[in-house]
């Protein structure tokens, strides 16, 4: 199901799409059928690199069948595994896009495959980082979004100001917004704040096409924005050696009430914890799993497909810019 009205801006028109709406490379949750879910609707999906794992990414590639889609990494682990980049571009992405490191090593790799260069900032510094580097596309992503980000910077201010700093710099360099953005109205306050799109991730992690399950799913939709939390604790459990700037945005449960604020505690009794996170990742146990949504959880009600949701979002934003 495509959006009855094309919402045209500079990204469908560079990207061939009908709606300014991409899916946000949500590691081992934006899997194939979802990307393709979305692209099919006519945004653009992007499968969740990750961390890399290569045998889940040429599974969720091949899931993704022949919908034109793209591929995001966590660019200081893809740093790790620089191979992981080749594996995703013998796919033919779209594009790929980079996030929490300097994209400079890869960007000449990912243009000469024919694909676009996507950058995840948080900051101005930031920005000016990714436009040396040559993106393509910038994504402006508040401290509201889920996962890993600051919470330095807020969608709202944000945007307007990357949007302005590209238009100044790098004029034919688009910016999406992230964080927050669920419906039609947040992603009509994104164009009118200067984004040429939108990365959409929370929204669609409560989709049917999404790799999460459908319980954990259930619970976190009964959650508000106030539910959710700042939080490192998962990333020491995983034994990830995350950069001390980023801290994850979480759904707030037992396991963090515990451990947050007490991380030397946890260091120091870390097999325990690893014992308890894993019976939880069996189990699907809320209170103990790793649940990472947004501030946007408090305005998700319901389990809906990615096309109907894409649909919908899509009409709602043409309305509301066009009357």
């Amino acid at each position: 199901m495509s959006a009855n009205t094309p919402l045209t801006t500079r990204l469908t028109t560079a990207l061939g799409l009908t709606t300014p709406v991409v899916l946000a490379p949500m590691d081992l949750v934006s899997g194939g059928r979802l990307a393709a879910a979305v692209t099919n609707a006519g945004g653009l999906g992007l499968i969740g690199g990750g961390y890399g794992d290569r045998d889940w990414l040429i599974r969720e590639f091949a899931n993704a069948g022949q919908a034109r889609v793209g591929c995001g990494f966590i660019t200081w682990s893809l740093a790790r595994r620089p191979d992981l980049l080749d594996v995703a571009l013998d796919h033919n992405p779209v594009a790929i896009m980079l996030s929490f490191g300097d994209p400079t090593p890869f960007v000449d790799r990912i243009h000469a495959a024919g694909a676009k260069v996507i950058c995840q900032i948080h900051s101005v510094e930031d920005a000016r980082q990714a436009l040396s580097a040559g993106a393509d596309i910038l994504v402006a992503q508040g401290g509201e979004a889920g996962g890993h980000g600051t919470a330095a910077r807020s969608t709202f201010t944000l945007v307007p100001e990357i949007a302005d700093l590209a238009a100044a710099t790098a004029p034919d360099t688009l910016v999406l917004a992230a964080g927050g953005i669920t419906d039609g109205r947040t992603l009509a306050a994104a164009l009118t704040l200067g984004a040429d799109g939108a990365l959409i991730g929370t929204r669609f992690w409560a989709t049917t096409e999404a790799l999460v399950p459908t319980p954990i799913q259930q619970h976190a939709i009964e959650a508000t924005g106030d539910d959710t939390i700042r939080t490192s604790v998962y990333d020491l459990v995983r034994e990830s050696p995350w950069p001390t700037r980023y801290t994850g945005r979480l759904l707030r449960n037992a396991f963090i009430t515990h451990w947050h604020g007490h991380e030397s505690h946890l260091a120091a009794t870390l097999s325990d914890a690893q014992a308890t996170y894993r019976n939880a990742q069996t189990h699907h146990d809320p209170d103990n799993l790793n649940i990472i949504v947004g501030e946007a959880i408090g305005q998700i009600h319901d389990i809906t497909p990615a096309a109907e949701l894409i649909h919908t979002i899509t009409n709602q934003a043409q309305n509301l810019l066009t009357t």
